[in-house]
């Protein structure tokens, strides 16, 4: 080996072995392991049922609007159910059933209207001169 190359590997044997020692005497002076993993672990349990507690808390609210929103729906459908009762019932009861449909009734009436400004035309045109003019 290099001399440069083993001074190295001195060095950083030498930096790194105070280095392990310091960790090594840190870990005697804390708490040992098993009683801060149990008290975190106890610590852990309680935060669990308080969130468990929360979010049944949530879920009940949630279901209470919810069903709040379909009794507003369902109260909403009732009253569309007798209004559509009511039209059938009057539907029903008039004596003569509709013979044209909406769209036919606007058909007949337009052909009344163009009936009527071909009748108008005519007489006010008069018959006399238009036949006189085709013969001419």
């Amino acid at each position: 080996m290099r001399k440069g190359s083993l001074c190295l590997m001195l060095i950083t044997l030498s930096i790194m072995a105070p280095a392990h020692g310091e960790e090594t005497a840190e870990g005697g002076n804390s708490t040992p392991l098993s009683l801060s993993a149990g008290s975190q672990i106890t610590e852990l349990q309680q935060r669990l049922k308080a969130s468990e507690q929360q979010r049944e808390e949530l879920n009940k609210q949630l279901q209470n609007v919810d069903d709040e929103r379909e009794s507003a729906q369902l109260a909403r459908l009732r009253q569309e159910n007798q209004r559509l009762k009511l039209q059938l019932k009057e539907a029903q009861a008039s004596p003569l059933p509709r013979l044209l449909t909406d769209q036919q009734q606007w058909f007949v009436t337009g052909a009344g209207v163009a009936l009527l400004a071909l009748l108008c035309g005519i007489f006010a045109s008069g018959a006399s001169r238009k036949r006189r003019q085709w013969l001419n």
